[in-house]
């Protein structure tokens, strides 16, 4: 099924045996209603196709049936996306509010009782902190997988071998850096609960490795810029939202299921009017 989607969310990449790496994007449907699309090799795309944050795209998707969160949807074989239009941020991101904070939650275990019931399963939503505590970094493995690696090192040499029409061997495709740090938000809800989720947002992760660029290799110093960022500028002096969304593999498990994919993060509206009437 054809299907127009706004994008509003992509995830820092994930290494995969069968794609090399892939990317969890997700976003709204013309309706309102929040869709998942995956999985997406994004970076084997081409340049066409390569979608930003909040691009229309118009793709032929169908649900991914081995996913059991109705949100998921998976590109159909074969098919290319391709970038219908485009949502700005005129007039303190108005047209985006429109779509972004149709329903906005703001009790944690609320949305927490709608993703465990089986009649609801909610696995996609825009979230509202009413305090934010802290964002700081925790460090984890700093390398991929070995195994799994080698395995996809393995199905390389077996293309080379036996290429096929869907895999492009003109140049050597590179797996993307894994992030020695995992960024967390500290935050209470309306009901005074304090949690502390862990963001995979794509952007955060490039942000740390352009510091640590900047910083000619120095990750405390990197980790510092980021954390201006993300509680400097967006908890502390924006409207901060959080794009929440669940993993399959954790969506029954866990007591919390959900991450940080995302973030929304418009100009408060008192400091909008103070800078009108000032102009």
């Amino acid at each position: 099924m054809l299907m127009k989607v706004l994008v509003t969310v992509k995830t820092y990449p994930t290494i995969s045996v069968k794609y090399d790496e892939l990317v969890c994007t997700a976003g709204f449907r013309e309706d309102g209603s929040w869709i998942r699309m995956y999985p997406i090799p994004f970076r084997k795309k081409t340049y066409e196709e390569r979608y930003k944050k909040y691009e229309w795209i118009e793709i032929d998707l169908e649900k991914n049936r081995q996913d059991f969160r109705p949100e998921s949807y998976k590109p159909v074989l074969g098919t290319k996306i391709t970038v219908v239009g485009r949502i700005g941020t005129q007039n303190n991101w108005e047209e985006r509010k429109k779509i972004c904070l149709r329903r906005v939650y703001d009790n944690l275990d609320e949305l927490i009782a709608e993703a465990k019931n089986p009649n609801i399963c909610t696995s996609l939503a825009t979230f509202k902190p009413t305090a934010i505590l802290d964002f700081y970094a925790e460090a984890t493995e700093r390398e991929w997988d070995f195994h799994k690696v080698n395995q996809m090192q393995a199905k390389r040499r077996q293309l080379k071998l036996f290429p096929d029409d869907e895999e492009d061997l003109g140049e050597e495709f590179r797996i993307v850096r894994k992030l020695p740090y995992q960024f967390k938000y500290r935050f209470v809800d309306s009901a005074g609960r304090e949690s502390n989720l862990m963001i995979e947002d794509w952007e955060t992760g490039q942000l740390f490795w352009n510091c640590f660029e900047r910083h000619e290799g120095d990750e405390q110093k990197a980790i510092e810029d980021v954390r201006k960022k993300y509680l400097d500028d967006f908890a502390r002096t924006k409207d901060l939202y959080f794009f929440l969304g669940t993993t399959m593999q954790y969506h029954k498990k866990a007591r919390n299921p959900f991450v940080i994919i995302g973030t929304f993060h418009p100009k408060r509206e008192n400091q909008l009017r103070l800078f009108q009437e000032l102009s």
